[in-house]
């Protein structure tokens, strides 16, 4: 009698337990690593109130995200810039989350505060190749840049106009003698323990480990985004199949673009669509 009890109620936690396993909803979340930084946040929050649903989220660079959302890899694919027209051929559903600026950012202790459009474009080139030639020490300049394939790098050559046309291949005019960091963080830490390095991030990964320059004398921050009148800024991109977004990527989705999810993305210093 005992047994049979010991029985049913092993045949009982395993139905059970099954039954969990089957209730758990798994979406997958593919990307840029600029947005993956609020995205983590939001996934994490999400999964606290509906802990039957995980977000896994793998920050793979605009370009490998889009492919995958084009190839149906992953639910939800991000992008930190626009599509190219042949990306947009694919049909993809477009949402933008949040806005975010660019900045250029230098170690603390330099004493650089603004430069032009026209003086970043030749500090990048490798056309002003010490800091001497912008205001500041004769230091020379350490160039820092994303890798290629970088949502933030496309929209920073886009916006700054670092590419050029080689028998009808646009291709990036960045000095090939650039340090290249392989995400937002690795950047970040590159120019913060280099006095003399530049580089470019996310507006809202700014921390006091970095000093981010005014460009043509408008500060990097989300009211001169807001207000046009600061030069570099870009989409927060959501991408989707159309027609195949399964339910609880749908209500994710929903809820990041509802007041609470849009709060986070204000709170963590981006530039929410509400």
């Amino acid at each position: 009698m005992t047994k049979s009890l010991l029985a049913l109620s092993l045949i009982t936690a395993s139905i059970t337990m099954s039954a969990t396993a089957m209730a758990s909803e798994h979406i997958a979340v593919s990307g840029s690593t600029s947005v993956t930084e609020v995205m983590e946040v939001l996934g994490e929050t999400y999964h606290q109130n509906h802990p039957d649903v995980f977000i896994d989220i793998n920050g793979t660079g605009s370009s490998a995200g889009i492919k995958s959302s084009i190839e149906g890899v992953n639910d939800l694919g991000m992008a930190s810039r626009n599509l190219s027209a042949k990306e947009k051929k694919s049909g993809l559903v477009e949402t933008e989350i949040a806005r975010d600026g660019i900045a250029v950012v230098v170690n603390p202790t330099n004493p650089v505060n603004n430069l032009t459009k026209q003086q970043i474009k030749q500090i990048f080139e490798g056309d002003i190749p010490q800091w001497s030639g912008v205001g500041g020490n004769s230091d020379p300049v350490v160039v820092t840049t994303r890798e290629n394939g970088s949502g933030t790098r496309g929209a920073f050559e886009e916006l700054i106009g670092l590419t050029t046309t080689i028998n009808g291949m646009k291709v990036s005019t960045i000095s090939q003698h650039a340090q290249v960091a392989s995400g937002n963080g690795i950047e970040k830490t590159i120019v913060a323990n280099n006095k003399d390095a530049i580089g470019f991030v996310s507006l809202g990964s700014i921390d006091k480990t970095l000093k981010a320059v005014a460009i043509n004398s408008h500060k990097a921050s989300v009211a001169d985004v807001i207000n046009n009148t600061y030069p570099l800024s870009r989409p927060f991109l959501v991408l989707n199949q159309p027609g195949k977004l399964k339910p609880a990527a749908k209500a994710f989705l929903v809820w990041i673009m509802s007041p609470a999810g849009q709060k986070i993305i204000k709170d963590k210093g981006y530039i929410s669509m509400s």
